[in-house]
């Protein structure tokens, strides 16, 4: 029988982070926080109305905000820059590139309104290449937590990570369904169910979908393994491979771009160590549009039935 998950409430991962931000700033006065602008986008405001000396909303100046943060990190402190994961990356590579990665400085990269689920903005705002541009970043760890609680419980775990990193989070609400006070590993694949015949590779809000996919395709005869990736770098090659030894095939979920995502570490890793047949869940080299976040995931194709017909295909192959 394959493992339940109850969804104990749907809830954005954004209010995770602010949640897991608040926790951080009683705990740590080390801990400081910057917004371009976006304090109620990112759930910031208790952390600023607690601890109004460590805030600083530097404006629609996203690029001074990293440069503002890396300079911080020099007197020990620990910078949180929050903003939309557009601006986050694209609009400020260069100052992450220089002043954050090449330098090595302890800045934690937060950003939410990530993938197509930001929904009506549209695709000017809905970025879909942020996992590859961090991740290519020498040094930089790139996490993609799936609910509100691994959301919160990520935040407070890369506060005790010397070095960048890039924490990617949504804007809609999806169901909450790990562990409440969970211990958060870096770099270390979450095992939700067993299997034998598949193994699927999910993260963010894909982990959800796999779990729905599963949960269909047992009903099925299908057995599928699901693995929540939230650490796209470093990633957890023993537990992928581990899996595939099992299962022989293996599909990847991501809301991202198939070119530089999840699913092309993975590939990877497979291609190095034990080439088996693999199926991308992923926008296929497209920007998105405008339209209410269940409508794009449909029409993109990032959802259970999905995963579900990308299986079949996977184990056709093997």
């Amino acid at each position: 029988m394959i493992k339940t998950y109850i969804n104990t409430g749907s809830k954005d991962t954004r209010s995770g982070f602010g949640a897991g931000l608040e926790a951080l700033g009683n705990q740590n006065d080390k801990v400081v926080a910057l917004c371009a602008d976006l304090t109620g986008s990112l759930k910031m405001e208790e952390f600023r109305d607690q601890h109004p000396d460590r805030f600083f909303q530097v404006g629609i100046a996203e690029a001074n905000m990293i440069g503002i943060a890396a300079g911080l990190t020099v007197g020990g402190y620990i910078p949180f820059t929050g903003t939309f994961a557009n601006f986050s990356t694209g609009r400020v590579y260069d100052q992450i590139r220089q002043s954050v990665a090449y330098s090595g400085k302890n800045v934690k990269i937060c950003a939410s309104h990530a993938g197509i689920t930001l929904g009506e903005d549209g695709a000017t705002h809905q970025i879909l290449e942020d996992l590859g541009l961090m991740k290519m970043l020498p040094g930089m760890t790139v996490i993609n937590t799936c609910d509100f609680n691994q959301t919160k419980a990520a935040t407070i775990a890369i506060a005790k990570l010397n070095g960048p990193v890039y924490l990617r989070f949504g804007r809609p609400k999806v169901p909450n369904f790990t562990p409440d006070n969970q211990n958060f590993e870096i770099g270390k694949a979450v095992l939700l169910t067993e299997g034998t015949d598949v193994t699927i590779v999910a993260t963010g809000h894909l982990v959800w979908e796999a779990l729905e996919a599963a949960k269909s395709l047992e009903g099925q005869g299908i057995s599928a393994e699901v693995l929540n990736i939230h650490t796209i770098k470093p990633l957890d090659d023993e537990a992928i491979l581990k899996s595939v030894a099992k299962t022989g095939c293996l599909v990847s979920a991501e809301e991202h771009n198939f070119l530089g995502g999840l699913g092309e570490s993975v590939a990877r890793v497979l291609a190095l160590h034990h080439p088996v047949p693999q199926e991308f869940v992923a926008t296929n080299d497209t920007f998105g549009e405008s339209g209410t976040p269940e409508q794009l995931m449909e029409k993109y194709g990032l959802n259970a039935a999905t995963i579900e017909a990308k299986v079949k295909k996977a184990i056709g192959r093997k």
